[in-house]
C-alpha cells in the first residue's frame, strides 16, 4: 500500500503505502559471527491432513548492532518456519531446493502454513525433496504467543486482558511506542540485511545459495525481494557475490511483483492509521522515529492493531477446537473503544447500525467456525487485502452489508475488493453456521443472493478451506499476523527519491538476472491491471491471501494452482 503525500490522505493512498514497503540493500556488514552460529530448532505439531510434511520453527541469533539501542534478547535472533519433506534430508543444503519467502505486509511467518505444506508435498509427489523457509520479520519478537498456545478461547481472553496467568506468565500488554525506540532503525536496509545474514549464517556456501535458494514472497514480499536482489552487502559493487541476485537462483512473487517500483501494488489500510504526513525529507522522518514524536510502529484504532490482530488468533482457536459449536466470544470479550469500533466497522449492515451500534455482532447467534468466517472472508471484512475466500454464511436470513461501502458500487474495489458483502439479517434468532468452501454450490446450499438479484458466491470463488486457515491462525508459533510493523519499512520507501534510500540500489540489473515466477490472485490487488511484460499464472477466483492460504484440492478437483507452480518451478526454475 502507499500513501498520499497530501495532508489529508485517502483510504486508498495510505493503503499503497503499506503494501509498499520494501526492503533493501545495505553495506552494512555483517553481525558478529560467532553469535550468528547460536541456533536452536524445534519440531512443531500440527494437526493438518496434508501429509508428508515435516515442519520446525528455526531461531537464528544475529543481533543488531548496538546503535539500535536497548531492546528484548528476543530481539537479537531471526526466526522462521521450516517446512520440509519428511522422507528427504535432515540437512537444508541437501535438499533439492529451498523456497525463502517474505511476508506481506502485517503479516507473519504463520500466513504461509498452507502454501507451504502443499508446496511441499506437491514436489514430493513429483519426486523432489524441497524446503519452503516462512520468515519472520524481527520486530515480530515482540508478540506473546501463551495465551494463543494454551488452545482455549476463554483461556486466552483472561490471559490477554484479565492479566490472569498462564503456565505462571503473566502478559505485559500490548507494547506502547516510549518502549520501541529500536525499532526507528528497521527499515528497508536492516530487513534486507536481515535476509541475507539469515541465509549466510544457514548456508554459509554461496555457491550453494546461488544454486539451490530460490528467494520471493507474497504482497509487500515481493517488493522486499526486488530490494534484496538489488542489494551489496559487502560496501564494494565491484565484488557481486555478496549481491542479492547471487543469493539466489531464480524469485517467486504471489500476488505482487519483484520490483523496486511501487506503481504495481495497490491495497488498503484505513485512513486513521498513525502513518506520518510525508512533506517532511528522510532526515525530518528519521528524527521524528528516534525521538518516538513519530509512532515506531503502524497500527490504526480499528481493526489494524495488535489487540485485535490477537483477536483474530483467539477466534482462530474456537474453530479449531469447536468449529460447530455455538460462540460466546463476542459476549465473553471485555467491552473497550478499541474491542466495540473493530466489532461495529466489521459486522455493521449499513451507516445507521454502525453509528448506534445496534444491532451488535454479541446479539446474533454464531457457531465459532462463522465468527472467524466473518472476521476473514471476502463476502464479509471490507479490506481486500485481509480477504480470503472460505465459503459462506448459512443457517438463518442473509442481507445485503452495505458499510463501510454500498453493494454493486464502484466505491474503490482496491480498497473494499470486488465481491458483494454479506451480513446475517436476524439478532436473538437463529444459529448462523457456516458453509465451508467445498460445499458451496451443493444440493442443500441455499443459493444467497443480493438485493439485486446476484448471487453472492459460487463454487468457482470458494478455494480456502477455514478449517486449515484456524489452523494457521492458532496452530503456528510463529504468528500469523504482524502486531508491530515498523513505520520505518513505509517511510523509507515514499522517500525513496531520497538519496538515503536511492544509495541502497546498487545492482538494478540483479531483477532480471535470474528467472521469476509470479502467481496472482484473479480477483486481487492486481486484477483486472496485470503488468502486461509478466508471464503471471493467474489464480481464478482467488483473494490476495488465497495465494498462501488455499486447499490444496480445488472446487473444479484440479490441484492448487500456487503451490502446484511453485513445485514446478522448485524443480526447474531456468
Amino acid at each position: 500500500m502507499n500513501l498520499s503525500r497530501s495532508k489529508k490522505r485517502t483510504w486508498r493512498s495510505a493503503a499503497l503505502a503499506v503494501l509498499l514497503t520494501a526492503g533493501a540493500l545495505t553495506a552494512a556488514a555483517p553481525g558478529d559471527a560467532q553469535a550468528r552460529t547460536e541456533r536452536t530448532e524445534t519440531p512443531v505439531a500440527s494437526a493438518s491432513p496434508v501429509a508428508g510434511v515435516t515442519e520446525s520453527m528455526v531461531r537464528v541469533k544475529v543481533p543488531l548492532p548496538a546503535s539500535a539501542g536497548a531492546r528484548p534478547a528476543a530481539c537479537d535472533w531471526l526466526s522462521y518456519l521450516r517446512y520440509r519433506a519428511s522422507d528427504g534430508p535432515d540437512a537444508s543444503a541437501d535438499a533439492d531446493r529451498i523456497l525463502v519467502a517474505q511476508p506481506g505486509i502485517l503479516e507473519g511467518a504463520g500466513a504461509f502454513d498452507s502454501v507451504a505444506r502443499n508446496t511441499v508435498a506437491r514436489a514430493a509427489e513429483q519426486g523432489g525433496h524441497i524446503e519452503f523457509w516462512a520468515l519472520d520479520r524481527r520486530s515480530n519478537c515482540l508478540e506473546d504467543r501463551t495465551g494463543i498456545a494454551s488452545a482455549d478461547q476463554h483461556t486466552a481472553v483472561d490471559y490477554y486482558y484479565r492479566g490472569k496467568q498462564v503456565e505462571g506468565r503473566t502478559f505485559d500488554g500490548y507494547v506502547t511506542n516510549d518502549r520501541l525506540g529500536w525499532m526507528a532503525k528497521l527499515g528497508i536496509e536492516q530487513t534486507v540485511r536481515d535476509q541475507y545474514d539469515l541465509l549466510a549464517a544457514e548456508l554459509p556456501d554461496q555457491g550453494l545459495r546461488k544454486s539451490k535458494v530460490l528467494c520471493g514472497g507474497h504482497s509487500l514480499g515481493g517488493v522486499i525481494t526486488g530490494y534484496f536482489a538489488a542489494a551489496d552487502f559487502d560496501g564494494d559493487r565491484t565484488t557481486t557475490a555478496d549481491a542479492g541476485f547471487n543469493q539466489c537462483a531464480g524469485y517467486f512473487a504471489l500476488d505482487t511483483t519483484v520490483s523496486t517500483s511501487l506503481a504495481d501494488l495497490s491495497g488498503s489500510i484505513p485512513d486513521d492509521t498513525n502513518l506520518p504526513d510525508i512533506g517532511l525529507g528522510f532526515a525530518a522522518v528519521q528524527a521524528g522515529l528516534d525521538s518516538g514524536v513519530l509512532s515506531r510502529s503502524l497500527s490504526a484504532p480499528v481493526l489494524l492493531n495488535p489487540e485485535t490482530m490477537t483477536l483474530l488468533a483467539i477466534a482462530g482457536v474456537g474453530a479449531v477446537r469447536d468449529p460447530g459449536g455455538e460462540a460466546d466470544l463476542p459476549r465473553y470479550l471485555p467491552a473497550n473503544v478499541n474491542v466495540e469500533a473493530t466489532n461495529r466497522f466489521l459486522f455493521s449492515e449499513d451507516t445507521a447500525t454502525f453509528l448506534s451500534g445496534s444491532p451488535a455482532v454479541k446479539d446474533f447467534r454464531l457457531t465459532n467456525a462463522a465468527v472467524l468466517g466473518s472476521l476473514m472472508d471476502d463476502h464479509s471484512v471490507p479490506l481486500a487485502f485481509l480477504q480470503s475466500s472460505v465459503g459462506f454464511f448459512d443457517g438463518g436470513p442473509i442481507v445485503d452489508k452495505n458499510f463501510p461501502a454500498a453493494n454493486g458500487s464502484d466505491a474503490q474495489p482496491a480498497l473494499f475488493g470486488t465481491e458483494y458483502k454479506a451480513i446475517p439479517d436476524q439478532p436473538h434468532g437463529p444459529l448462523y453456521t457456516w458453509r465451508n468452501y467445498d460445499r458451496v454450490g451443493d444440493p442443500d446450499d441455499p443459493g444467497y443472493r443480493s438485493a439485486d438479484g446476484t448471487p453472492f458466491t459460487q463454487a468457482g470463488k470458494e478455494v480456502t478451506d477455514l478449517q486449515e486457515l484456524a489452523r494457521s491462525l492458532a496452530e503456528q508459533p510463529l504468528d500469523f499476523t504482524e502486531q508491530y510493523f515498523p513505520t520505518k519499512l513505509v517511510t523509507d520507501i515514499q522517500l525513496s527519491t531520497s538519496p538515503q534510500v536511492q544509495r541502497l540500489v546498487v545492482h538494478p540489473e540483479g531483477l532480471t538476472a535470474n528467472p521469476t515466477l509470479t502467481v496472482l490472485a484473479g480477483d486481487g490487488l492486481l486484477a483486472g491491471r496485470v503488468p502486461p511484460d509478466l508471464d503471471a499464472v493467474v489464480a481464478d477466483g482467488y483473494q490476495h491471501l488465497d495465494v498462501l492460504t488455499a486447499a490444496p484440492v480445488q472446487n473444479n478437483g484440479r490441484p492448487e494452482p500456487t503451490s502446484t507452480n511453485l513445485a514446478r518451478f522448485a524443480q526447474n526454475p531456468a
